[in-house]
């Protein structure tokens, strides 16, 4: 699916930003933007556009005079957006063509889907991941923000780099990203793209919300074979490798496929439930179809937007 035809998301941020001007996203700062956050009498420069009619009128009545009240409006500013995405080895599997969802692609979707929506907010978007570390000396590819040309090269970036980072990448990929206070300052949505079956210390998480940004766990996971399990009792299962080889295959008894089963659906509620404790709001993706991913984004972002107008 080209970039134009994406379906974009909103970025609701948990609390109002102060960061770079000229986005979409409301903050505590007041200026031009959408959000209406009081209202203040009328001073000569002010714009006849930002007079609120309704209230000046019920004011004049009031006083017996000729009162104006102006609109006082949050600016709407752009906050940066950061991508990490998790490349070991076990997120490289399955191509397209196999019957299970296939994590490259969906890491590729999954990132697009981010990157298209941040572009729409006009904001500054960051990537980065630890493929092909050990060629650097350990150190990390990261490719600053910016807007030129960024969908372009975070696609053909999660197209070519190969699937051996390390299984302590994300951690060191925050640990990484602390240190980039002027890149990605307070504010600033940090996506995390993994399947989460190596988890990361709680710690890692804290210390990333601590530093003000706004941290999104992308959970991607195959539906059947990892989020659940098939009854597949007494039926031989192919068993593949990290980067997809076939490994033979696996015969289970129909208890054994309902104990894997059980486990995977707790290890996913377990999982999930973590992040909300950590007060965290994650993205679960069990397809790499772009629609469909688009549809989860939007339906996490609209989920956002309810929860801040309850606030």
């Amino acid at each position: 699916m080209a970039v134009g035809e994406r379906q974009t998301f909103q970025l609701f941020p948990r609390r109002r930003l102060i960061g770079l001007p000229f986005g979409d996203v409301a903050t505590r700062r007041r200026g031009h933007g959408s959000d209406v956050i009081g209202a203040r009498p009328y001073e000569i420069g002010d714009p006849v556009t930002t007079i609120d009619w309704f209230a000046s009128a019920r004011l004049s009545a009031a006083r017996g005079g000729d009162e104006f009240v102006v609109r006082a409006k949050a600016e709407d500013e752009a906050p940066r957006v950061g991508i990490v995405c998790d490349r070991r080895p076990a997120m490289g599997i399955y191509s397209p063509s196999f019957p299970w969802l296939s994590k490259p692609r969906a890491l590729l979707e999954a990132s697009a889907a981010v990157t298209v929506s941040a572009a729409a907010a006009r904001s500054d978007v960051a990537l980065l991941d630890f493929a092909g570390a050990a060629a650097r000396g350990g150190e990390p590819y990261w490719l600053p923000p910016g807007r030129r040309d960024r969908a372009w090269l975070v696609a053909e970036r999660q197209r070519r780099a190969p699937f051996d980072a390390p299984a302590d990448n994300l951690e060191r990929a925050l640990s990484f990203l602390r240190r980039l206070r002027s890149d990605l300052p307070s504010g600033s949505f940090v996506f995390v793209l993994s399947d989460f079956l190596e988890p990361l210390p709680a710690d890692a998480w804290l210390e990333a919300v601590a530093h003000g940004w706004d941290v999104v766990p992308v959970v991607i996971q195959d539906p059947v074979w990892e989020q659940s399990f098939p009854a597949v009792g007494s039926v031989a299962v192919p068993i593949a490798g990290a980067a997809g080889e076939q490994r033979g295959l696996l015969r289970l008894t129909r208890p054994e496929a309902r104990k894997r089963r059980a486990q995977n659906e707790e290890r996913l509620r377990r999982l999930l439930a973590d992040f909300l404790t950590l007060g965290l709001d994650p993205v679960l993706v069990g397809t790499s179809e772009p629609t469909e991913i688009d549809e989860v984004f939007c339906a996490w972002a609209e989920g956002r937007r309810r929860s801040r107008w309850a606030r």
